[in-house]
């Protein structure tokens, strides 16, 4: 009688532990190298800005916004637009238009490039928004750090998809932003059930990380933790072939975005 008791307990302590995360599937933040949130930005003085973020507040007020928000990190209320019932009313909207969005690529899920295909959370709320307004979406590739460029030139008419502003040129007036719409920390993450929870655990953990100079740039914030890893392994497949690493074995750890983290432990 005695054994079999134990034998419960044990069970109930596994049980325990699968509830808790220690099947070793999800995905969790070790430490936070850089806080960031995604905005869009407008030419100054440009009224598309009335009429794109017209068109978004009303899906919000729809339900669009939460719809695509659950579809991609696994919660409604992660993307955060002002929802507003009638925000295009009164509003002369032009007619089979054009609307030109800026894209960093390697923002995966919120903007990113597949087979060819741009596409996102970020890709598929601004074709929502196209559809609510009657206009063809047309998508270009930046940096970040170019946005003021690209609006002013005329390449883009806003900076949309994965764009984390640099405050500088926002204080400075450069641009009109609008948001910030959804919180995108740069992150090294480890699976549950690797006791990998404290920066002080990636001492002499493989990690994998992007080739881009943001993930670098990250990646020097805390050069401490650089020098106590073994291997750094930097892959030109971005987010996805990180991840593919993680879950493989190949590595411990991965430097990545916040709504990857979202992303991956939703689906």
């Amino acid at each position: 009688m005695k054994r079999f008791l134990a034998l419960l307990l044990a069970l109930g302590c596994c049980l325990s532990l699968c509830g808790c995360g220690g099947g070793g599937y999800g995905v969790n933040t070790v430490v936070t190298l850089v806080e960031q949130e995604y905005s869009l930005a407008f030419r100054n003085d440009d009224i598309l800005y009335f009429t794109v973020t017209g068109a978004i507040e009303e899906l919000a007020y729809e339900g669009r916004v939460a719809e695509l928000s659950t579809k991609w990190f696994g919660r409604s209320d992660t993307v955060k637009f002002k929802k507003t019932e009638n925000a295009l009313e009164g509003l002369d909207i032009p007619a089979d238009r054009t609307l030109i969005i800026g894209i960093d690529i390697n923002s995966f899920p919120v903007a990113y490039l597949s087979a060819g295909v741009y596409w996102g959370f970020d890709v598929e709320l601004a074709m929502s928004v196209c559809e609510k307004l009657g206009w063809t979406l047309a998508i270009q590739p930046i940096e970040k750090e170019d946005v003021y460029i690209e609006l002013y030139s005329g390449n883009i008419d806003c900076a949309w998809g994965g764009i984390a502003l640099v405050q500088k040129e926002v204080d400075s007036g450069k641009y009109t932003q609008y948001g910030p719409y959804l919180e995108n920390d740069i992150v090294i993450a480890a699976r549950d059930g690797t006791r990998t929870r404290t920066k002080l655990q990636l001492t002499g953990r493989n990690m994998a990380m992007s080739t881009t100079q943001e993930a670098m740039e990250a990646l020097q914030t805390q050069p401490k933790i650089a020098e106590r890893m073994g291997q750094i392994t930097r892959l030109a497949g971005g987010t996805t072939e990180c991840f593919t690493y993680l879950y493989s074995g190949k590595c411990d750890a991965v430097l990545t975005d916040s709504t990857a983290l979202a992303y991956y432990n939703s689906h």
